[in-house]
């Protein structure tokens, strides 16, 4: 998944952003509202990390507007203060899932999995399933059922393809994937995503991806 990260605290901010990068994520960090703002609207996030806390623009302004724009993106919110009315206001607001702070890295991971799961099952009742003839989609542990036969990805092919059974039909550039499977600020190979698709093919099927030459990929009819 490609996660939005806004905590302005340095320290939690790091360990947060180590943490879930070594859990398979990408992440974007943020230290502002304002930076919140710009991010998504540039790129899509499967989950927002909202500290209620920020500079700026307070998380609940930046969540405010986000809803505001229609925008759905899954938020969990994160704050200092554990009252009820507040907690309530938040998820009237358009908040998925709140934490206490100091909360817990591996309880952070498994609630932003939770609160994407229940989205895309929404997504999959809207849109006939996260699906492509014999291939499924299985977000939970980042693979996928061939034929009825459970094949494993790594996190970036994943990714990869999820990017492209969600936009099925388009083209999707490479610039696309790469913004859909990397941070923003992470060094990226020249020929990263190429090899992603390469490892795509040889676990699934040479012609599950069509590579449109100048142009992008697309799936394959199966």
């Amino acid at each position: 998944m490609r996660l939005l990260l806004a905590e302005d605290d340095e320290a939690l901010g790091r360990a947060t952003c180590t943490f879930m990068m070594k859990d398979g994520h990408a992440v974007d960090w943020v230290t502002n509202g304002n930076q919140l703002l710009e991010l998504s609207a540039r790129f899509e996030y499967d989950c927002v990390l909202l500290d209620l806390g920020l500079p700026e623009l307070t998380g609940r302004d930046c969540l405010v507007n986000l809803r505001s724009r229609a925008n759905l993106t899954p938020v969990v919110v994160t704050t200092a203060q554990g009252f009820r009315e507040q907690r309530i206001q938040l998820l009237d607001l358009g908040a998925d899932d709140y934490l206490i702070k100091p909360y817990d890295l591996a309880e952070l991971s498994a609630r932003v999995k939770a609160v994407v799961r229940r989205s895309q099952r929404v997504e999959r009742d809207d849109d006939e399933g996260v699906a492509h003839g014999p291939l499924k989609l299985q977000p939970a542990s980042n693979s996928v059922l061939w034929h009825g036969a459970t094949v494993v990805l790594t996190a970036r092919e994943y990714r990869v393809l999820d990017t492209l059974v969600r936009r099925r039909g388009s083209t999707v550039t490479r610039q696309q994937l790469e913004a859909a499977v990397y941070g923003w600020n992470e060094s990226i190979g020249s020929n990263a995503i190429e090899v992603h698709i390469h490892s795509l093919r040889r676990k699934l099927s040479p012609e599950l991806i069509v590579t449109l030459r100048g142009i992008g990929y697309q799936l394959g009819k199966l």
